[in-house]
């Protein structure tokens, strides 16, 4: 396995970090993973659709610059396929057995841009609700983690 999440922001606080961090060792014992954090820009008090437009473009850009050409991408998106722990198990087995590197990508408290979001070869969502980004983080690293484990055929209930 080899897998990257990229995503804006950092996480603040220490429970946060814990939980994420926590997660991230477990994720290395099925291979290499590797996070890669986007710095979130200050977002204007009123700000117009043009100046979050702006922010997207940037972050979206810097985020462009940590993929590589052949990695296999999928993007965080209310609007993305919804599946269940097995259906994404599933699906990481077969972008896993490309031998390419899988990235999960993870956008700001605006979203991704368009540029991200036309870069991804797969869409997810959790739920049609939307999470403040640090707990989307940890969800998801919890969900890749959860995903591995029934690949490996292991029990996981925790």
């Amino acid at each position: 396995m080899n897998m990257a999440l990229i995503c804006v922001g950092r996480l603040k606080e220490r429970y946060w970090r814990d939980a994420a961090g926590e997660y991230e060792k477990r994720l290395t014992r099925f291979g290499r993973f590797e996070e890669i954090e986007i710095p979130d820009l200050p977002e204007p008090a009123n700000s117009s659709e043009a100046v979050e437009a702006q922010i997207r473009a940037k972050e979206g850009r810097a985020i462009l610059q940590k993929i590589r050409d052949d990695d296999i991408v999928v993007a965080l998106c209310i609007d993305g396929k919804q599946l269940d722990s097995v259906g994404l198990s599933g699906m990481i087995q077969r972008l896993t057995d490309t031998g390419r590197r899988v990235v999960f990508v993870i956008g700001g408290s605006l979203g991704l841009s368009p540029e991200v979001v036309a870069r991804a070869q797969h869409r997810l969502s959790f739920s049609p609700m939307t999470f403040p980004h640090q707990l989307a983080r940890v969800m998801l690293l919890e969900q890749v983690y959860r995903a591995l484990k029934i690949s490996a055929g292991e029990k996981y209930h925790k």
